[in-house]
């Protein structure tokens, strides 16, 4: 397997680990006590449903862009992480699925670059 695939294999289990386990904190496993489930849903799942097509496509640009992205969902971890002890092990797999999805756009996007310059 090349590189190429390698990192495209790890920047999607990231994403769609990323999607699945904020949905499930959001609706079940921790569900926000203030603010109503939709709303959170939308704020923190929505902007992850918009690279959606491009990287299921392999479109590099969209795997650079993504990844800046995803350092909102990286922020989001860390915060979580210090400020809530309940929810810190959710946090942590959020923190895990963050970085993959960062390290393997950001490989694929260089990568993926390169072997089209190249041809």
């Amino acid at each position: 397997m090349s590189q190429t695939r390698l990192a495209y294999r790890i920047a999607l289990t990231g994403y769609f680990g990323l999607l699945i386990l904020l949905t499930a904190w959001t609706a079940w496993l921790s569900p926000p006590e203030s603010l109503p489930i939709s709303l959170v849903l939308l704020i923190g799942v929505g902007p992850l449903l918009l690279p959606l097509r491009g990287l299921l496509q392999g479109r590099s640009y969209t795997f650079a862009w993504t990844s800046f992205l995803t350092l909102l969902y990286l922020v989001h971890a860390i915060l979580e992480i210090y400020s809530s002890p309940a929810d810190r092990l959710l946090a942590t797999a959020e923190l895990l699925f963050a970085l993959m999805l960062y390290g393997g756009a950001v490989a694929y996007a260089r990568w993926r670059g390169q072997e089209l310059k190249t041809g």
